[in-house]
């Protein structure tokens, strides 16, 4: 945290330095890599890790719903076609090397001691760990879901960085990989809050990494199209109407937000209007 001392400090360098072990030592000569300077080392890392995921994820889950259970989940007249899904991954890997620059940033706060991040569980136990997470947790939904919205509501910010996503309107043109496919600024923006609730909340390093890496498939989870009917859970029922309607279901994680703010639409009840 804030003020700790450099032996403190110490534990956040040896633990990235271990994630770096992990993704590096396996593509690049150990040597090499740590030649290079630490940021650097940082973002070579998340961009390596976030484009695996990003592939990873997207291609079993396209080639579950689309082909394993084809008609299933989706008709077929509403899958997205391979051209649509290519141009997604254009744009996403366009903007993956942006994207990486924000936990690059975040670790070197962390290891500076910029943050009220902590090392261990051991540190605060785990119920006062969970009471942390939580709150975290509400602020990144409350960050985001007013990321979102102003996106949409400010014209220049739409025209200009948002619309790039919006491009995918329809059933037929959402797919997983179009989860990632954003104007650069604006995926960093919504991926701001994560790294000002470090100021803001005593964090666990590693929860705090591996929920920004959890970005990557739960975007593609929520443009699969596919509704899950898991309360409060915005799931792709929800997203679909947010990217048909533009004035609805900004929120993240949760319909908390939009809940309260008086944007919530119910895929339910708009599947009961239809019929």
């Amino acid at each position: 945290m804030a003020g700790c001392g450099a032996e403190y400090l110490h534990q956040f360098v040896e633990e990235t330095d271990w994630y770096n072990g992990i993704v590096l030592d396996g593509l690049l000569p150990g040597v090499a890599w740590r030649r290079l300077p630490r940021p650097l080392q940082s973002w070579l890392r998340n961009y390596i890790g976030a484009t695996t995921l990003y592939f990873v994820s997207g291609f079993l889950w396209c080639f579950y719903i689309y082909y394993l259970k084809r008609n299933v989940y989706v008709p077929k007249d509403a899958i997205p076609s391979n051209k649509a899904m290519i141009l997604q991954i254009i744009v996403a890997m366009k903007a993956m090397p942006w994207y990486c620059v924000l936990p690059t940033l975040s670790e070197c706060m962390v290891e500076n001691g910029w943050t009220r991040c902590f090392s261990s569980i051991r540190e605060v136990s785990w119920p006062a760990y969970t009471v942390y997470l939580i709150t975290y947790l509400v602020i990144v939904e409350f960050g985001i879901y007013w990321a979102h919205r102003e996106l949409h509501d400010i014209k220049p910010l739409y025209k200009y960085l948002h619309a790039t996503h919006h491009v995918y309107n329809k059933q037929n043109t959402l797919s997983p990989f179009a989860g990632l496919a954003f104007h650069p600024l604006d995926g960093i923006l919504q991926a701001v809050p994560h790294v000002i609730a470090l100021f803001l909340v005593p964090t666990h390093f590693m929860t705090h990494m591996l929920l920004l890496f959890c970005e990557a498939v739960w975007t593609a989870n929520i443009h699969d199209c596919i509704h899950g009917k898991i309360w409060p859970v915005m799931g792709a029922g929800y997203h679909t109407i947010h990217h048909t309607t533009y004035r609805h279901n900004y929120g993240h994680y949760t319909v908390w937000m939009d809940w309260m703010f008086g944007t919530l639409r119910d895929p339910e009840e708009e599947l009961k209007k239809a019929e």
